[in-house]
């Protein structure tokens, strides 16, 4: 056994062959020889110990040889055992010649080994179908509660093993449930159809690869991997279709909930591009709906309207998914965002979203007949005045109650950042944390769920709009929970 030990002025290092050592905890090396030429006012005769870092200890007393002792607890080491073995060699301290002397100060500042983060007590939070209720998976279980009026509506715990998805079908009893924590209940790579009423799983898939998302139908499974997606029927787990996509860490993907039309979109398998799956007409559309990768979509409950947003998260663009077309494009802000959530009114009259940014956003749409009618109206003054002007005036007046700049008249004549449309109502979450937003049951009102446990119900004038009024706020992790939890936490 041979140990270098280098103490220099600035850093302490140790190489040590601990090939034969097994798993320690610690180590102490009996050094007999200790040299000390470029700093000699280091350390006194006197002296009994000195501390470095709080991992390192150096002892030293007059006749006795020195020891040097090393608590691997604080290395980057993933084996942590408890025992201690003792070896003894005949190492030596150097130092290299070369290095001017100077004198060192018995007390080095050297930073502390970072902490690793607390593992996240919430692993996932998603809103049912209708936006009545939602779902949250934890370390231990998952949870489901009611939007309005808000209560806890069951929680099923599973002996501290997590729950890493949890997809709701509406109000019944059966859940989709995939594991995920520290600790999982499943397999990351397995969908698990649990029965709440007989307290068991009921159905069970398994893939080559991490399942990242899962939505349900009434008549489907939808399960998402990383470069794929499957379907299933709902009533024997039959495989109906698959489709493969450009990588998709985040699970993208949106089905329609309405008996009739199923639509299905997902990433295409180009960057920016939307895959729609018109499954009733057996057609497919691609959608380049921006340049950058998504980050985020919504789908009415009928399939008829989607909304994206790229990695930029600065446009939210609204599609016809019939036949691809553009139909709105709405501003959420000027600087690069990370869009958490977005999703509809039940009345397409709304749609509202959430990012990093901690505002929440909610923008007025145009239905598809008005815009229909606008268009036509634009297009008329275009041919029979020949006016751009009141054309483009026409084209952007279907969505007037938006905010936009007052230069938007001029579309087509000043950069495009002047003609946006930005949101009509805004509220802001007064904590650092991840969220997710729907319209809640009640008229002109918005639910938010967040990572660290909070809820928010709020409303805003459907007429003025503006800054939205905060009418509820929960906590669906308690206090003695909410320790656990990390300020910032994917969902």
């Amino acid at each position: 056994m041979s140990s270098v030990v280098n103490l220099l002025p600035e850093l302490i290092s140790l190489e040590l062959e601990l090939g034969n050592l097994g798993d320690i905890s610690s180590v102490v090396c009996s050094l007999p020889v200790f040299v000390v030429e470029c700093v000699p006012n280091w350390i006194s005769e006197g002296q009994q110990s000195l501390n470095l870092h709080g991992a390192w200890n150096f002892t030293h007393s007059g006749s006795q040889q020195p020891k040097i002792t090393m608590a691997l607890d604080s290395m980057p080491s993933p084996r942590i055992y408890h025992q201690e073995k003792t070896f003894s060699t005949g190492s030596q301290l150097d130092y290299p010649q070369s290095l001017p002397k100077s004198p060192v100060s018995t007390s080095p500042r050297l930073s502390p080994r970072p902490q690793s983060p607390p593992e996240p007590l919430v692993l996932s939070t998603r809103f049912n179908q209708d936006f009545g209720c939602f779902a949250c998976g934890t370390q231990s279980g998952f949870r489901v509660f009611n939007c309005h009026p808000f209560r806890e509506t069951f929680r099923r715990e599973f002996d501290s093993c997590g729950i890493g998805l949890v997809e709701m079908l509406f109000r019944c009893n059966i859940i989709a449930l995939v594991g995920g924590g520290k600790a999982p209940r499943y397999a990351p790579n397995k969908v698990m159809i649990w029965d709440d009423h007989q307290g068991r799983c009921i159905g069970e898939l398994t893939f080559r690869s991490e399942v990242r998302a899962v939505r349900l139908r009434r008549d489907m499974v939808v399960v998402v991997l990383e470069h794929k997606i499957y379907t299933y029927n709902f009533g024997d787990l039959k495989l109906l279709y698959s489709v493969e996509t450009l990588a998709n860490p985040k699970g993208l993907c949106a089905v329609s909930y309405a008996s009739s039309p199923i639509v299905m979109v997902c990433p295409g398998l180009r960057r920016g591009e939307v895959r729609v799956e018109l499954y009733n007409q057996k057609k497919t559309k691609f959608i380049q709906a921006h340049d950058s990768s998504l980050a985020c979509f919504g789908l009415t409950l009928d399939g008829s309207l989607l909304a994206t947003a790229s990695t930029k998260g600065t446009l939210i663009r609204i599609f016809n998914t019939n036949d691809g077309t553009k139909l709105q494009e709405l501003r959420r802000g000027a600087d690069r965002a990370d869009i958490y959530s977005i999703n509809f009114s039940p009345s397409i009259h709304w749609i509202v979203c959430s990012s990093d940014k901690g505002t929440v956003h909610v923008f007025s749409l145009a239905s598809l007949a008005d815009h229909d009618a606008r268009f036509a109206e634009a297009k008329s003054l275009n041919v029979n005045s020949g006016s751009l002007l009141m054309a483009g005036s026409a084209l952007l007046s279907y969505a007037a109650s938006n905010a936009g700049s007052s230069l938007s008249f001029m579309k087509g004549v000043l950069p495009k950042y002047f003609s946006s449309e930005w949101s009509f109502a805004q509220f802001r979450v007064p904590e650092d944390t991840h969220a997710i937003a729907a319209f809640g049951p009640e008229k002109n009102s918005v639910v938010i769920v967040c990572a660290n446990g909070s809820f928010y119900r709020c409303s805003f004038d459907p007429v003025v709009g503006g800054e939205m009024v905060q009418e509820q706020y929960e906590r669906y992790i308690k206090t003695d929970e909410v320790e656990k939890v990390p300020s910032s936490t994917a969902t």
